[in-house]
């Protein structure tokens, strides 16, 4: 029995790259294989399965620590462990619970070599599998045991890197769309024979790349160039179905015969040619074309910081409105980034990691195949009952290695996060680094640059830099008149004055800095409370005086009898912080202005702008409000108030609380004392002139629909910007954004 049993492992060693025999190893500990499995996960996280025996179980979460986690992810090929996961939080696994009461000391080469109750003894349930987050960089030169696991359907590929080698005529192209693809393992590139390659393994390559999807591809040059190269195959073909995310999700494929220069013999390594999204289209000019907009999208993201991140939100019935996060998952992610013109998803976020959205919840328990060319297109339930702004849906996703960050540096700051503005450019034949004049510097162009370098929102834009050492040998300006609108994805692509720059400031002392932030607020008014509470009230002018020093009665008030009255439109306005940071004013303290009339301070002189305009978007009467107190008027359930003005306290809105500036207030209104009677729009911009830096600037503004008799004034459809279609928002011309004439 003991010969036939040795005579069945060298057979079964030939067949596979290693083999368990059920296996122990001289020591007499088991030998194993780990995957990771389960639900919403990503390649690098999920339940801790264990191949054992023949078959694949799990392992309980009782006394399993970081160490653990560590020789887990080490042992599938990652530098280290981020945290772990118990009470199945990835789903519950099916078969044995192999292993039960793991203590390990970290330094264990596998999960078998630590302590446990031993294989299949076990008193846990599958409601107690344990997982893992691993640190997603690899273990360079790892090699991956693979034993008879292969044979099992749902072994994944597993490899240290995946790239798409260009060939030296397309190596200075941006993106790199085409190529032969390469994947690392056991520290050397190696090519994959195309015998049985398909355009789904195609399209899930595109898809990390940050391409939406492939293209057929003429192989003939491909042929010519492999023929001449030495080749290096790797020993696995590869099954993917074309809906995952990441190759590391297809499944291992039969394995390759390896006979040097005679394998793939019928075949090629492969080739793939993917399409860019329109956002990164190569163009002969300059690499990329302009940052795209789509006209009408059915689909759009909100709030992220960077390109292609952001809170998922869908039109339905004109109406923008968001997905709730049950069974949100990385296919239905996938599908959204594809959609928009970006790769696969990274990351499936739920619980409003990405801040919380307005108006309705349109999508709940969303299922997609991976296929469809929208998130419309997939299985959703319409009956979103019990689905708050807490659970919104948001997304992070594949986009294409642009260099973008590579032009761009921040240096002299006392962290990474902030510094002066540095830009490389060519001059004379040559790329140097230089400054950016600070004229007209603000905090749009810095949202630009910090995005650029994938660092964030801005959180400050600074004209002066002088408390920061650059780099002497870049304190040339090389960039200057620069104005983005903060949709570029980089500094390049916003208007500026091209190689002629003038900049009468100069660079060094007045050169354009930044510093960055990972979260931000972002401001909301409550249009049911300003149409719920508009009223109109004459009011005679001697009782206006301070008023009227801080500039809130029309200019027809400057000549005004003290004793006739003036017409003031009035409402309360409610402002709720719905990002991920509390909304603090810029100036410090000692800078706030002190206004004796009123006996207050005010922190932003402009902190909204409250307009009348005709139907054709002409400004017909105005106002305006400092914002005297910034403060926490009332906070959600569980929120603390954490700023109050009395005493020349603190200002600012926590995140979920919001200020409220009562109609009965001085400056809450609009002087209509001159307006003829007739139709209008209300207008409400908050932070009008982008002082503060929020993840989001469209829903800033307000507007209503105003009628007006001369004695009585209607106000009907208020609605936030950017919550209706375009085609709606066409009834109130010139106001789709909230950028203002100042700009």
């Amino acid at each position: 029995m003991l010969r036939l049993g040795a005579i069945h492992c060298v057979l079964s060693t030939l067949l596979c790259t290693w083999t368990l025999c059920n296996a122990q190893t001289n020591s007499g500990t088991p030998v194993i294989q780990l995957r990771l499995a389960g639900e919403k996960r990503k390649h690098y996280e999920g339940r801790v399965e264990v191949f054992y025996n023949g078959e694949w179980g799990t392992v309980c979460d009782d006394d399993f620590s970081i160490s653990a986690a560590q020789v887990v992810c080490r042992e599938l090929g990652f530098i280290d462990a981020e945290t772990w996961s118990p009470s199945a939080k990835y789903g519950k696994g099916e078969g044995h619970i192999w292993l039960d009461n793991v203590h390990c000391t970290g330094g264990e080469k596998s999960l078998a070599h630590c302590h446990s109750n031993g294989f299949g003894v076990s008193d846990c349930k599958h409601s107690e599998d344990v997982g893992v987050v691993c640190n997603q960089k690899r273990i360079a030169g790892f090699k991956f045991i693979r034993n008879q696991a292969i044979n099992d359907e749902r072994m994944t590929v597993q490899v240290e890197d995946v790239r798409i080698r260009a060939t030296y005529s397309h190596r200075k192209r941006i993106p790199i769309t085409d190529g032969f693809l390469e994947v690392k393992d056991g520290g050397k590139w190696r090519q994959i024979c195309n015998e049985g390659w398909t355009e789904k393994n195609t399209r899930v390559i595109c898809g990390m790349y940050g391409f939406p999807g492939e293209k057929r591809v003429n192989t003939r040059p491909y042929k010519l160039l492999a023929k001449r190269r030495k080749k290096n195959y790797w020993g696995f073909s590869v099954n993917c179905t074309g809906n995952e995310a990441d190759l590391s999700d297809c499944k291992l494929g039969r394995e390759i015969e390896l006979k040097g220069n005679s394998t793939c013999d019928n075949g090629m390594p492969v080739v793939v040619s993917c399409v860019p999204g329109r956002a990164f289209a190569p163009s002969v000019s300059a690499g990329f074309r302009k940052a795209y907009r789509v006209e009408q999208p059915l689909v759009r993201l909100r709030g992220g910081a960077m390109i292609g991140e952001g809170r998922v939100e869908v039109l339905k019935n004109g109406e923008w409105g968001t997905v709730c996060d049950d069974n949100w998952n990385i296919r239905a992610a996938t599908v959204v980034c594809r959609e928009l013109g970006f790769g696969s998803a990274k990351e499936a976020l739920t619980g409003a990691r990405l801040g919380q959205g307005i108006g309705p919840v349109h999508m709940n328990e969303v299922e997609c195949s991976g296929f469809e060319k929208s998130l419309t297109e997939c299985y959703f339930n319409r009956d979103a009952l019990g689905c708050s702004h807490e659970e919104d849906a948001s997304v992070r996703c594949n986009i294409p290695a642009m260099g973008f960050h590579k032009r761009l540096r921040l240096a002299g700051g006392r962290n990474p996060y902030e510094g002066r503005v540095e830009v490389l450019a060519e001059r004379n034949g040559s790329l140097v680094w230089g400054t950016v004049c600070s004229d007209s510097w603000g905090t749009m162009e810095a949202m630009v640059v910090c995005r650029q370098l994938g660092l964030g929102f801005a959180s400050h834009a600074f004209q002066e830099t002088y408390y920061w050492q650059g780099d002497a040998s870049a304190d040339a300006i090389i960039m200057s008149g620069v104005r983005c609108s903060g949709a570029e994805l980089s500094l390049e692509q916003c208007l500026h004055h091209g190689k002629h720059t003038h900049c009468p400031k100069g660079g060094g002392r007045f050169a354009a800095g930044v510093s960055c932030t990972q979260a931000a607020p972002d401001l909301v008014l409550n249009a049911q409370s300003v149409e719920q509470t508009t009223y109109l009230e004459d009011r005679p002018m001697y009782v206006l005086q301070c008023a009227h020093e801080e500039n809130c009665l029309s200019s027809s008030a400057d000549k005004a009898d003290p004793s006739s009255y003036r017409r003031l439109l009035r409402f309360s306005s409610q402002i709720h912080n719905n990002g991920q940071a509390d909304f603090r004013p810029r100036a410090a303290h000692h800078s706030w202005i002190w206004h004796e009339c009123h006996r207050h301070y005010h922190s932003m002189e402009v902190f909204t702008h409250y307009d009348l305009l005709s139907l054709n978007g002409t400004k017909v009467a105005e106002g305006h409000k400092a914002s005297f107190c910034l403060e926490d008027t009332h906070c959600e359930e569980g929120i603390q108030k954490r700023y109050e003005c009395a005493n020349f306290g603190a200002q600012g809105i926590t995140v979920g609380c919001s200020d409220t500036y009562r109609h009965d207030i001085d400056c809450q209104w609009i002087d209509i004392t001159d307006l003829k009677p007739g139709d209008y729009i209300l207008q409400v911009v908050i932070n009008p002139n982008y002082e503060v830096a929020e993840s989001d600037y469209t829903n800033n503004i307000m507007k209503c629909r105003s009628r007006y008799d001369g004695q009585r004034i209607w106000t009907y459809n208020c609605h936030i910007g950017g919550s209706l279609s375009s085609e709606t928002e066409e009834t109130f011309p010139g106001l789709l954004t909230n950028q203002l004439s100042h700009r």
